[in-house]
């Protein structure tokens, strides 16, 4: 059974460059905003149950309009909640799907809301990738194009660090430079690694069906 290590942090603090330095390693990722990507694509029965539930305006031209979606549901904590209800249990069972599927010693499964969501348990393990709020609103101002009432907006509808830090199992502190951050990912891949070698769960077992 593949061991599946839960990654998440605030946005902006560097969960993706976490995971990229993951994949580096030939370590197997699943990406729940992926997988949500995916599962409102054109023509998708969810992106339908969306419009029905949020209006017309949240599709431009067959595409989810997911600036307007955001706007609105962060706006609205019972929207978001809606929202959630939608998404959720589908992500959930495609995430449990590609992990069964996986004959990794472990995986990366990436959860940006996983203690707001309470995705703990699709998970053996909860590593929290933390970093300076300043160092996180300037970067998002530069990718992102957000201003910072927007970003503190995104922020403050987010669990905190030290919530997210409360269910750690590990813990990345992205306050350096890309070599800092790698180190402490090879750190802990060995860790993940031997972990698996500790407790028996060969690359060769699958998880159980039932």
């Amino acid at each position: 059974m593949t061991i599946r290590v839960g990654l998440t942090g605030g946005i902006g603090s560097g969960k993706t460059m976490v995971s990229k330095e993951f994949e580096r390693l030939g370590i197997p990722v699943i990406d729940t905003d992926r997988i949500a990507h995916e599962l409102t694509a054109p023509h998708s029965l969810l992106l339908a149950r969306i419009a029905d539930e949020f209006g017309p305006g949240v599709v431009r031209d067959g595409v989810l309009n997911r600036d307007a979606l955001r706007q609105q549901v962060f706006a609205d904590k019972a929207q978001r909640r809606r929202l959630e209800a939608i998404l959720h249990p589908v992500i959930r069972d495609e995430v449990d799907r590609l992990a069964a599927q996986s004959d990794a010693d472990y995986c990366i499964i990436v959860v940006p809301l996983l203690v707001e969501a309470r995705f703990q348990d699709l998970v053996d393990r909860v590593l929290v990738v933390t970093a300076p709020k300043l160092k996180r609103i300037q970067w998002l101002k530069r990718r992102s194009g957000l201003s910072e009432p927007e970003i503190d907006r995104i922020m403050s509808a987010q669990a905190t660090d030290a919530e997210r830090l409360s269910v750690a199992d590990d813990r990345i502190d992205n306050d350096g430079g890309l070599s800092a951050l790698t180190a402490q990912v090879e750190r802990l891949h060995q860790s993940y690694l031997a972990l698996a070698a500790a407790t028996g769960w060969p690359a060769s077992c699958t998880k159980d069906p039932g």
